[in-house]
């Protein structure tokens, strides 16, 4: 029985370049960094004084609601991210269909905002230990209904569903890195199976704030170019040390293919398939050789029917840590063998830092955009070659080419590992035949 196909008609973005696809996209070409400054709180005494911020943003009123209340701030961005989607595909939730429409987001770890966390310490643990019998009385001055609400983990998949009047299918992943780029993965099958026949998946994400700078400056994990923040996501060069904090939230809309070309939709790719492992090396570092990558990767071909070589581009996770960079590039060695010199890859973390849950989507986004636009973005401020990281990776970006099938990479702490492949509407190739 052949499978459904998946196409992708509509995209949204809340983004460190830009509030908007367009704007986004722009931007990447450009050259532009999202990088700077942390803004939304004092860093000067952290190891790392630099974020991926989202900027001037403010939430529509076409995502106004009587449940906002209840959104954490990068929820907002998920409610515009996806209301932009759903504008761009030309189709939403209505009473004749909402059961055939179900949503997936990738979401964060930080359920509480830190304000939240700071009231708690204030009335209830002022020396550090907590008084329970305070606690009981006191209780009030920092806990509210909305609190409850905000901190719930299915909170911003809750926000989505009522927001846009979804009645099918939901649910949420969080695998770290690779929650974006597994949800939609998880929404492209959820179309296969007949389950609906339009998804909404994407992801959001913010840790940019005390407690997630913290934890990251902990482990090492950040990068400490403070004076240069346009240049301190250094994927694939030699002097990487780090990876940079972002925030954000990209949602695509996906539809059973014959509907959406029954309906006339313009459909930007086909989502034509997935792969994903746990390599459980540590929770911090993939294996140097790249093993739960190489299986993800395989794994994404032979879902959609693909050969090695009809790839054209892969967008990397390529997160400028030292670890992850070797790794991801000696699975695509393994995989693509002597091609893989040749195969152009870049990584737009360069340029956006690293969203985290919502890193996989917004790639999904920009490796949609590369295949209608035909152009690669390149890999920004990649000037030390590193012998061990010797691909093809873009630096002379953004290169115009035209591109079949495109591979997005995320590779999350803990081990989690996704592939996602993307099509030209038009390619022919042995997923189509």
């Amino acid at each position: 029985m052949s499978k459904r196909r998946v196409a992708i008609t509509g995209l949204g973005v809340v983004s460190p370049l830009g509030n908007d696809v367009q704007s986004t996209w722009h931007n990447l070409l450009a050259g532009e960094s999202g990088i700077a400054a942390i803004q939304q709180f004092d860093a000067s005494a952290f190891p790392t004084r630099i974020a991926a911020e989202v900027k001037a943003f403010t939430p529509t009123v076409n995502t106004a609601g009587r449940h906002n209340r209840f959104a954490m701030s990068f929820t907002n961005y998920a409610l515009e991210a996806a209301h932009q989607a759903f504008l761009d595909a030309g189709i939403k939730p209505e009473k004749y269909n909402a059961q055939r429409w179900g949503v997936i987001t990738g979401s964060g770890m930080m359920t509480a905002e830190f304000e939240y966390l700071q009231r708690f310490q204030k009335t209830c643990a002022p020396d550090g230990e907590t008084n329970w019998t305070q606690l009981q009385e006191e209780a009030h001055q920092f806990y509210k209904l909305v609190d409850f609400g905000k901190t719930t983990s299915n909170s911003g998949l809750s926000l989505l569903i009522q927001q846009f009047g979804i009645e099918g299918y939901a649910t949420s992943v969080h695998t770290a890195c690779a929650s974006g780029g597994q949800a939609l993965g998880l929404a492209m099958q959820v179309i296969r199976r007949g389950e609906a026949d339009f998804m909404l998946a994407g992801g959001f994400d913010s840790m940019i704030n005390p407690l997630g700078l913290s934890s990251f400056c902990l482990l090492g994990a950040l990068s400490t170019y403070n004076d240069a923040p346009s240049t301190a996501s250094r994927p694939f060069d030699k002097t990487r040390h780090g990876f940079v904090l972002g925030e954000g939230a990209a949602f695509l809309v996906l539809e059973e293919w014959s509907k959406a070309k029954a309906r006339g939709a313009k459909i930007y790719a086909e989502l034509a398939g997935e792969g994903n492992s746990l390599s459980s090396y540590r929770i911090t570092d993939s294996h140097p050789n790249g093993d739960g990558a190489i299986q993800a990767i395989e794994r994404a071909l032979k879902d959609a029917g693909v050969r090695a070589a009809d790839v054209d581009y892969i967008n990397a996770h390529g997160t400028s840590t030292k670890m992850n960079d070797l790794s991801e590039t000696n699975a695509i060695k393994a995989v693509f063998g002597e091609r893989a010199m040749k195969l152009p890859a870049s990584s737009t973390k360069s340029q956006t830092g690293h969203l985290i849950a919502a890193a996989g989507a917004l790639e999904a986004v920009l490796s949609v955009l590369s295949i209608e636009h035909a152009q690669i973005p390149r890999t920004a401020n990649l000037t030390t070659p590193d012998p061990e990281c010797d691909l093809d990776y873009v630096v002379d970006g953004p290169r115009e080419k035209s591109l079949g099938v495109v591979l997005s990479n995320s590779f999350g702490f803990g081990g989690s590992n996704s592939c996602l492949l993307f099509k030209h509407p038009e390619f022919e190739g042995a997923g189509n035949e």
